[in-house]
Protein backbone atom coordinates (compact mmCIF):
# COMPACT_ATOMS: atom_id res chain seq x y z
CA UNK A 1 0.00 0.00 0.00
CA UNK A 2 2.85 2.47 0.18
CA UNK A 3 4.73 1.53 -2.87
CA UNK A 4 1.35 2.20 -4.04
CA UNK A 5 1.16 5.61 -2.58
CA UNK A 6 4.27 6.65 -3.31
CA UNK A 7 3.86 6.02 -7.14
CA UNK A 8 -0.15 7.14 -7.30
CA UNK A 9 0.46 10.03 -5.07
CA UNK A 10 3.58 11.67 -4.61
CA UNK A 11 5.16 10.80 -8.10
CA UNK A 12 4.32 12.92 -10.94
CA UNK A 13 4.70 11.08 -14.36
CA UNK A 14 4.62 14.30 -16.20
CA UNK A 15 7.68 16.09 -14.27
CA UNK A 16 9.58 12.91 -13.98
CA UNK A 17 10.24 13.57 -17.72
CA UNK A 18 11.73 16.53 -16.72
CA UNK A 19 15.57 15.83 -15.83
CA UNK A 20 16.18 19.01 -13.93
CA UNK A 21 12.78 17.79 -11.46
CA UNK A 22 14.17 14.04 -11.02
CA UNK A 23 16.42 14.51 -8.34
CA UNK A 24 13.97 16.29 -6.43
CA UNK A 25 11.02 14.01 -6.91
CA UNK A 26 13.23 10.98 -5.73
CA UNK A 27 14.60 12.97 -2.77
CA UNK A 28 10.61 13.53 -2.15
CA UNK A 29 9.48 9.81 -2.59
CA UNK A 30 12.33 8.53 -0.01
CA UNK A 31 11.32 10.97 2.11
CA UNK A 32 7.53 9.83 2.32
CA UNK A 33 8.66 6.28 2.28
CA UNK A 34 10.49 6.44 5.38
CA UNK A 35 8.23 8.00 7.27
CA UNK A 36 5.51 5.66 5.83
CA UNK A 37 7.68 2.85 7.13
CA UNK A 38 7.99 4.70 10.83
CA UNK A 39 4.16 5.08 10.88
CA UNK A 40 3.55 1.55 9.57
CA UNK A 41 5.93 0.24 12.19
CA UNK A 42 4.23 2.08 15.04
CA UNK A 43 0.53 0.93 14.07
CA UNK A 44 2.13 -2.22 13.65
CA UNK A 45 2.95 -2.09 17.53
CA UNK A 46 -0.35 -0.86 18.98
CA UNK A 47 -2.00 -3.60 16.45
CA UNK A 48 0.05 -6.66 17.85
CA UNK A 49 -0.50 -5.17 21.44
CA UNK A 50 -3.47 -5.46 21.09
CA UNK A 51 -3.84 -8.99 19.21
CA UNK A 52 -1.41 -10.73 22.21
CA UNK A 53 -4.48 -8.96 24.28
CA UNK A 54 -7.39 -10.36 22.39
CA UNK A 55 -5.32 -13.45 22.23
CA UNK A 56 -4.40 -14.23 25.93
CA UNK A 57 -6.70 -16.78 27.49
CA UNK A 58 -9.66 -15.09 29.22
CA UNK A 59 -10.26 -16.02 33.19
CA UNK A 60 -14.00 -17.74 33.76
CA UNK A 61 -15.70 -15.75 35.90
CA UNK A 62 -17.84 -17.71 37.60
CA UNK A 63 -18.89 -21.49 36.76
CA UNK A 64 -22.47 -22.94 38.33
CA UNK A 65 -23.94 -26.34 37.61
CA UNK A 66 -27.42 -27.01 36.99
CA UNK A 67 -28.75 -30.96 38.20
CA UNK A 68 -32.16 -32.78 39.08
CA UNK A 69 -33.29 -33.71 41.99
CA UNK A 70 -33.72 -36.88 40.90
CA UNK A 71 -30.02 -37.22 39.77
CA UNK A 72 -28.65 -35.91 43.08
CA UNK A 73 -31.02 -39.01 44.83
CA UNK A 74 -28.92 -41.22 42.25
CA UNK A 75 -25.45 -40.27 42.43
CA UNK A 76 -25.90 -39.13 46.16
CA UNK A 77 -26.48 -40.60 49.17
CA UNK A 78 -29.55 -40.35 52.01
CA UNK A 79 -27.78 -38.35 54.59
CA UNK A 80 -26.78 -36.27 51.53
CA UNK A 81 -29.79 -35.70 50.36
CA UNK A 82 -31.83 -35.11 53.16
CA UNK A 83 -29.01 -31.98 53.67
CA UNK A 84 -29.91 -30.33 50.41
CA UNK A 85 -33.69 -31.21 51.10
CA UNK A 86 -33.25 -28.76 54.04
CA UNK A 87 -31.17 -26.24 51.61
CA UNK A 88 -33.52 -26.06 48.91
CA UNK A 89 -36.79 -25.11 51.38
CA UNK A 90 -35.14 -22.43 52.83
CA UNK A 91 -33.68 -20.90 49.13
CA UNK A 92 -36.61 -18.59 48.40
CA UNK A 93 -35.03 -17.98 45.10
CA UNK A 94 -34.51 -21.15 44.06
CA UNK A 95 -38.85 -21.95 45.12
CA UNK A 96 -39.69 -19.00 43.10
CA UNK A 97 -37.57 -19.89 40.04
CA UNK A 98 -39.28 -23.69 39.68
CA UNK A 99 -42.64 -21.77 40.15
CA UNK A 100 -41.55 -19.49 37.51
CA UNK A 101 -40.55 -22.65 35.40
CA UNK A 102 -43.99 -23.99 35.75
CA UNK A 103 -43.44 -26.58 38.47
CA UNK A 104 -46.01 -24.98 40.86
CA UNK A 105 -45.19 -23.91 44.64
CA UNK A 106 -42.91 -26.21 46.28
CA UNK A 107 -43.62 -25.12 50.28
CA UNK A 108 -43.11 -28.87 52.21
CA UNK A 109 -40.70 -31.97 51.03
CA UNK A 110 -43.49 -34.12 49.45
CA UNK A 111 -43.91 -31.07 47.19
CA UNK A 112 -40.53 -32.70 45.72
CA UNK A 113 -41.59 -36.11 45.22
CA UNK A 114 -42.91 -37.53 42.25
CA UNK A 115 -44.04 -40.87 43.78
CA UNK A 116 -43.79 -42.16 47.44
CA UNK A 117 -43.94 -45.59 48.88
CA UNK A 118 -42.63 -48.15 50.75
CA UNK A 119 -40.85 -49.95 48.37
CA UNK A 120 -39.41 -46.79 46.40
CA UNK A 121 -38.99 -43.10 46.01
CA UNK A 122 -39.10 -41.09 42.83
CA UNK A 123 -38.21 -37.10 43.03
CA UNK A 124 -39.60 -34.87 40.43
CA UNK A 125 -37.27 -33.64 37.89
CA UNK A 126 -36.75 -29.85 39.93
CA UNK A 127 -33.62 -28.13 38.24
CA UNK A 128 -31.53 -27.24 41.11
CA UNK A 129 -29.07 -24.48 40.40
CA UNK A 130 -25.91 -24.00 42.10
CA UNK A 131 -25.70 -20.21 41.63
CA UNK A 132 -28.55 -19.66 44.04
CA UNK A 133 -26.58 -21.33 47.09
CA UNK A 134 -23.53 -20.94 49.18
CA UNK A 135 -20.36 -21.92 47.65
CA UNK A 136 -19.73 -24.49 50.66
CA UNK A 137 -22.99 -26.37 49.16
CA UNK A 138 -21.82 -26.13 45.64
CA UNK A 139 -18.14 -27.35 46.86
CA UNK A 140 -19.96 -30.65 48.97
CA UNK A 141 -22.85 -31.09 45.96
CA UNK A 142 -19.67 -31.66 43.47
CA UNK A 143 -17.86 -33.52 45.84
CA UNK A 144 -20.38 -35.96 45.99
CA UNK A 145 -21.81 -36.23 43.12
CA UNK A 146 -18.10 -37.12 41.73
CA UNK A 147 -17.02 -39.57 44.67
CA UNK A 148 -18.09 -42.62 42.58
CA UNK A 149 -18.31 -41.21 39.32
CA UNK A 150 -16.39 -38.69 37.00
CA UNK A 151 -18.04 -35.48 37.04
CA UNK A 152 -17.25 -34.78 33.11
CA UNK A 153 -19.40 -38.31 32.78
CA UNK A 154 -22.37 -37.59 34.62
CA UNK A 155 -22.37 -33.76 33.27
CA UNK A 156 -24.99 -33.59 29.82
CA UNK A 157 -23.71 -30.61 28.43
CA UNK A 158 -21.75 -27.31 28.84
CA UNK A 159 -23.20 -23.78 28.47
CA UNK A 160 -20.91 -20.88 28.34
CA UNK A 161 -21.81 -17.32 28.11
CA UNK A 162 -18.49 -15.43 26.59
CA UNK A 163 -17.48 -13.82 22.86
CA UNK A 164 -17.28 -17.39 21.09
CA UNK A 165 -13.80 -16.61 19.42
CA UNK A 166 -12.78 -16.55 23.39
CA UNK A 167 -14.82 -19.71 24.33
CA UNK A 168 -13.54 -22.03 21.67
CA UNK A 169 -10.14 -21.14 22.48
CA UNK A 170 -10.49 -21.94 26.25
CA UNK A 171 -12.20 -25.29 25.71
CA UNK A 172 -9.76 -26.58 22.48
CA UNK A 173 -7.28 -27.89 25.01
CA UNK A 174 -9.95 -30.11 26.90
CA UNK A 175 -12.04 -30.97 23.89
CA UNK A 176 -9.37 -31.24 21.28
CA UNK A 177 -10.91 -34.29 19.00
CA UNK A 178 -13.64 -34.71 20.66
CA UNK A 179 -16.36 -32.93 19.35
CA UNK A 180 -18.88 -35.41 16.74
CA UNK A 181 -21.13 -32.50 15.44
CA UNK A 182 -21.25 -28.91 15.19
CA UNK A 183 -23.95 -26.86 13.58
CA UNK A 184 -23.84 -22.92 13.73
CA UNK A 185 -26.33 -20.68 12.29
CA UNK A 186 -24.47 -17.48 12.18
CA UNK A 187 -25.39 -14.08 11.70
CA UNK A 188 -26.35 -13.49 7.92
CA UNK A 189 -24.54 -10.89 6.71
CA UNK A 190 -27.28 -8.55 5.10
CA UNK A 191 -27.43 -5.52 3.19
CA UNK A 192 -29.17 -3.84 6.35
CA UNK A 193 -29.34 -4.28 10.23
CA UNK A 194 -31.74 -6.61 11.70
CA UNK A 195 -34.09 -5.60 14.36
CA UNK A 196 -31.85 -7.90 17.09
CA UNK A 197 -29.31 -6.59 19.06
CA UNK A 198 -26.12 -7.83 17.12
CA UNK A 199 -24.54 -6.40 13.86
CA UNK A 200 -25.21 -7.67 10.51
CA UNK A 201 -24.48 -5.32 8.58
CA UNK A 202 -20.42 -6.52 7.82
CA UNK A 203 -18.25 -5.56 5.46
CA UNK A 204 -17.73 -8.92 3.31
CA UNK A 205 -13.91 -9.17 4.17
CA UNK A 206 -14.78 -8.46 8.42
CA UNK A 207 -17.62 -11.28 7.85
CA UNK A 208 -15.47 -13.43 6.03
CA UNK A 209 -12.66 -13.06 9.01
CA UNK A 210 -15.16 -13.60 11.98
CA UNK A 211 -16.19 -17.10 10.44
CA UNK A 212 -12.56 -18.04 9.40
CA UNK A 213 -11.26 -17.58 12.33
CA UNK A 214 -13.42 -19.33 14.53
CA UNK A 215 -13.90 -22.08 12.36
CA UNK A 216 -10.39 -22.75 12.32
CA UNK A 217 -10.57 -23.50 15.81
CA UNK A 218 -13.42 -25.23 15.52
CA UNK A 219 -11.56 -27.87 12.79
CA UNK A 220 -9.36 -28.62 15.70
CA UNK A 221 -12.14 -29.98 18.08
CA UNK A 222 -13.27 -32.44 15.77
CA UNK A 223 -13.58 -35.62 15.96
CA UNK A 224 -12.06 -37.78 12.84
CA UNK A 225 -15.86 -39.06 12.10
CA UNK A 226 -17.28 -35.49 12.74
CA UNK A 227 -19.18 -32.98 10.60
CA UNK A 228 -20.10 -29.76 10.10
CA UNK A 229 -23.11 -27.60 8.96
CA UNK A 230 -23.01 -24.16 8.66
CA UNK A 231 -26.18 -22.65 7.98
CA UNK A 232 -26.26 -19.11 5.65
CA UNK A 233 -28.57 -17.57 2.91
CA UNK A 234 -27.77 -15.74 -0.40
CA UNK A 235 -25.85 -13.04 1.30
CA UNK A 236 -23.42 -15.01 2.10
CA UNK A 237 -22.93 -18.52 0.77
CA UNK A 238 -20.19 -17.67 -1.88
CA UNK A 239 -18.36 -16.58 0.79
CA UNK A 240 -18.78 -19.73 3.00
CA UNK A 241 -18.33 -22.05 0.66
CA UNK A 242 -14.79 -21.01 -0.34
CA UNK A 243 -14.18 -20.27 3.37
CA UNK A 244 -15.22 -23.95 3.79
CA UNK A 245 -12.98 -25.30 0.84
CA UNK A 246 -10.05 -23.11 2.54
CA UNK A 247 -9.98 -25.03 6.47
CA UNK A 248 -11.46 -28.42 5.63
CA UNK A 249 -10.50 -29.16 2.39
CA UNK A 250 -12.50 -29.53 -0.93
CA UNK A 251 -12.21 -32.95 -0.51
CA UNK A 252 -14.33 -32.99 2.58
CA UNK A 253 -17.95 -31.46 1.50
CA UNK A 254 -20.48 -33.38 1.51
CA UNK A 255 -23.74 -31.97 0.48
CA UNK A 256 -25.39 -28.07 0.12
CA UNK A 257 -28.89 -28.39 1.61
CA UNK A 258 -31.97 -26.52 0.87
CA UNK A 259 -33.74 -25.54 3.77
CA UNK A 260 -36.86 -23.80 4.18
CA UNK A 261 -36.99 -20.00 4.29
CA UNK A 262 -39.02 -18.13 6.43
CA UNK A 263 -41.30 -15.94 4.33
CA UNK A 264 -41.36 -13.05 6.99
CA UNK A 265 -38.00 -12.09 6.54
CA UNK A 266 -37.50 -9.03 4.65
CA UNK A 267 -36.81 -9.62 0.71
CA UNK A 268 -34.78 -8.32 -1.36
CA UNK A 269 -36.14 -5.20 -3.91
CA UNK A 270 -33.43 -6.10 -6.61
CA UNK A 271 -34.82 -9.52 -7.52
CA UNK A 272 -38.19 -10.87 -9.82
CA UNK A 273 -38.25 -14.26 -7.47
CA UNK A 274 -38.74 -14.70 -4.00
CA UNK A 275 -36.40 -16.30 -2.01
CA UNK A 276 -37.83 -19.85 -0.32
CA UNK A 277 -34.59 -21.00 0.69
CA UNK A 278 -31.15 -20.94 2.84
CA UNK A 279 -27.82 -23.05 2.48
CA UNK A 280 -26.95 -25.26 4.83
CA UNK A 281 -22.89 -26.51 3.67
CA UNK A 282 -22.03 -30.16 5.15
CA UNK A 283 -18.11 -31.16 5.36
CA UNK A 284 -17.40 -34.10 7.20
CA UNK A 285 -13.71 -35.98 7.39
CA UNK A 286 -13.20 -39.08 5.60
CA UNK A 287 -14.26 -41.38 8.81
CA UNK A 288 -17.49 -39.16 9.23
CA UNK A 289 -20.16 -40.41 10.63
CA UNK A 290 -23.59 -40.58 8.13
CA UNK A 291 -27.18 -42.55 8.93
CA UNK A 292 -29.92 -42.79 6.37
CA UNK A 293 -33.43 -41.67 7.28
CA UNK A 294 -36.40 -42.16 5.86
CA UNK A 295 -39.38 -39.77 5.22
CA UNK A 296 -42.70 -40.52 3.74
CA UNK A 297 -43.49 -40.13 0.29
CA UNK A 298 -46.26 -37.98 -1.46
CA UNK A 299 -46.56 -41.07 -4.49
CA UNK A 300 -46.63 -44.17 -2.45
CA UNK A 301 -47.04 -46.76 -4.75
CA UNK A 302 -47.16 -50.36 -4.78
CA UNK A 303 -43.30 -52.52 -6.36
CA UNK A 304 -41.69 -55.86 -6.69
CA UNK A 305 -40.00 -57.37 -3.92
CA UNK A 306 -36.67 -56.54 -4.68
CA UNK A 307 -33.57 -58.77 -4.93
CA UNK A 308 -29.92 -58.56 -4.71
CA UNK A 309 -27.12 -60.58 -6.46
CA UNK A 310 -25.91 -64.35 -5.34
CA UNK A 311 -22.86 -66.47 -6.35
CA UNK A 312 -25.43 -69.64 -5.74
CA UNK A 313 -28.08 -70.36 -8.34
CA UNK A 314 -30.47 -71.14 -6.48
CA UNK A 315 -31.20 -69.12 -3.03
CA UNK A 316 -33.93 -70.16 -0.13
CA UNK A 317 -37.94 -69.53 -0.84
CA UNK A 318 -39.79 -67.31 1.33
CA UNK A 319 -43.39 -68.07 2.36
CA UNK A 320 -46.68 -65.89 2.50
CA UNK A 321 -49.65 -67.56 3.25
CA UNK A 322 -48.06 -71.14 2.57
CA UNK A 323 -47.41 -70.29 -0.83
CA UNK A 324 -43.45 -70.55 -1.97
CA UNK A 325 -41.91 -67.94 -3.70
CA UNK A 326 -38.77 -68.29 -4.99
CA UNK A 327 -36.31 -65.75 -6.42
CA UNK A 328 -34.47 -65.72 -9.80
CA UNK A 329 -31.71 -67.74 -10.44
CA UNK A 330 -28.38 -65.93 -8.84
CA UNK A 331 -30.55 -63.56 -6.78
CA UNK A 332 -31.71 -63.33 -3.28
CA UNK A 333 -34.21 -62.05 -1.85
CA UNK A 334 -33.88 -58.52 -0.31
CA UNK A 335 -35.70 -58.96 3.12
CA UNK A 336 -35.60 -62.34 5.70
CA UNK A 337 -38.54 -64.74 5.95
CA UNK A 338 -39.38 -63.31 9.36
CA UNK A 339 -39.03 -59.43 7.77
CA UNK A 340 -41.58 -60.29 5.33
CA UNK A 341 -44.19 -62.13 7.26
CA UNK A 342 -43.95 -58.82 9.57
CA UNK A 343 -44.46 -56.78 6.62
CA UNK A 344 -47.59 -58.56 5.57
CA UNK A 345 -49.31 -58.57 8.80
CA UNK A 346 -48.57 -54.66 8.39
CA UNK A 347 -50.25 -54.09 5.12
CA UNK A 348 -46.77 -53.60 3.96
CA UNK A 349 -46.80 -56.47 1.66
CA UNK A 350 -49.31 -58.17 -0.37
CA UNK A 351 -49.68 -60.68 -3.41
CA UNK A 352 -50.85 -59.56 -6.14
CA UNK A 353 -50.94 -61.78 -9.83
CA UNK A 354 -48.84 -64.94 -8.18
CA UNK A 355 -45.92 -61.97 -7.24
CA UNK A 356 -44.80 -60.50 -4.17
CA UNK A 357 -45.76 -56.88 -4.19
CA UNK A 358 -44.11 -54.22 -1.26
CA UNK A 359 -45.89 -51.41 -0.27
CA UNK A 360 -42.69 -48.47 -1.46
CA UNK A 361 -44.26 -45.60 0.90
CA UNK A 362 -40.51 -44.33 2.10
CA UNK A 363 -38.05 -42.44 0.39
CA UNK A 364 -34.15 -41.49 1.32
CA UNK A 365 -33.40 -38.02 2.51
CA UNK A 366 -32.00 -36.38 -0.40
CA UNK A 367 -30.16 -32.66 -0.23
CA UNK A 368 -33.99 -30.56 -0.20
CA UNK A 369 -35.23 -30.33 2.87
CA UNK A 370 -37.90 -27.85 2.47
CA UNK A 371 -40.29 -30.85 3.29
CA UNK A 372 -39.60 -29.34 7.02
CA UNK A 373 -39.89 -26.10 8.56
CA UNK A 374 -36.50 -24.45 8.56
CA UNK A 375 -37.60 -21.96 11.59
CA UNK A 376 -40.00 -22.71 14.12
CA UNK A 377 -43.36 -21.80 13.43
CA UNK A 378 -44.20 -20.50 16.90
CA UNK A 379 -40.79 -19.46 18.30
CA UNK A 380 -40.43 -19.76 22.03
CA UNK A 381 -38.36 -16.32 22.10
CA UNK A 382 -40.49 -14.35 20.09
CA UNK A 383 -37.46 -14.52 17.84
CA UNK A 384 -38.00 -15.29 14.20
CA UNK A 385 -34.71 -16.72 12.97
CA UNK A 386 -35.15 -19.59 15.71
CA UNK A 387 -34.40 -22.76 14.31
CA UNK A 388 -36.69 -25.37 14.15
CA UNK A 389 -36.61 -28.58 16.41
CA UNK A 390 -37.71 -30.91 13.33
CA UNK A 391 -34.17 -29.04 11.30
CA UNK A 392 -32.18 -30.03 14.39
CA UNK A 393 -33.34 -33.43 15.12
CA UNK A 394 -32.73 -34.62 11.26
CA UNK A 395 -28.93 -32.94 11.51
CA UNK A 396 -28.07 -34.40 14.83
CA UNK A 397 -29.71 -37.92 14.38
CA UNK A 398 -28.10 -38.16 11.06
CA UNK A 399 -24.40 -36.91 12.03
CA UNK A 400 -24.19 -38.43 15.51
CA UNK A 401 -24.88 -41.71 18.18
CA UNK A 402 -26.01 -41.47 21.48
CA UNK A 403 -23.40 -40.09 24.50
CA UNK A 404 -21.77 -38.10 21.37
CA UNK A 405 -20.93 -34.64 21.61
CA UNK A 406 -23.29 -31.84 19.64
CA UNK A 407 -21.62 -28.20 19.37
CA UNK A 408 -23.25 -24.92 18.54
CA UNK A 409 -21.00 -21.53 19.07
CA UNK A 410 -23.64 -19.13 17.53
CA UNK A 411 -26.34 -20.99 19.51
CA UNK A 412 -28.95 -17.82 19.45
CA UNK A 413 -31.89 -19.35 21.04
CA UNK A 414 -30.94 -22.79 21.90
CA UNK A 415 -32.24 -25.11 19.90
CA UNK A 416 -29.43 -26.89 19.04
CA UNK A 417 -29.04 -27.59 22.73
CA UNK A 418 -32.35 -28.36 23.32
CA UNK A 419 -32.81 -30.99 21.03
CA UNK A 420 -29.44 -32.56 21.34
CA UNK A 421 -30.63 -32.93 24.79
CA UNK A 422 -33.97 -34.61 24.22
CA UNK A 423 -32.18 -37.10 21.62
CA UNK A 424 -29.49 -37.65 24.64
CA UNK A 425 -26.68 -36.57 23.35
CA UNK A 426 -23.86 -34.26 25.24
CA UNK A 427 -23.55 -30.82 23.96
CA UNK A 428 -22.01 -27.88 24.24
CA UNK A 429 -23.55 -24.27 23.69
Amino acid sequence: QLEFFIKDEVLNIDTLEQEKFLDKHITRAKVVRDIGKDIIDFLAQIENFQKRLWEKKKFVLSTDYVISLDRIYQFTDNDFLAYTIEEILKNPKQLQEWEELGFGKIETENDLYLRKDFIDTEYKKLPLDTKYFSPAFKDILLEKLSEHKDLNEILDGLLIKSENWQALNTILEKYKEQIQTIYIDPPFNKEQDADYLYNVKYKDSTWASLLENRLSLAKNIMKDSGSIFVRCDYNGNWIVKAIMNNIFGKDNFRNEIDIKRNQALPKTGNVNLIEETDNLFVYAFINYLYKNQLVDRDDAYWGDLGTRPSEKKDNPSRFIEGIEFKSPNYRRWSYSQENLVQMYENNKLKIENGKLKVLIDKKRIGSNWTDIPGYSATPIWGFYTENSEKLLKRVIYMASEQSNIVMDFFLGSGTTTAVAHKLRRKWIG
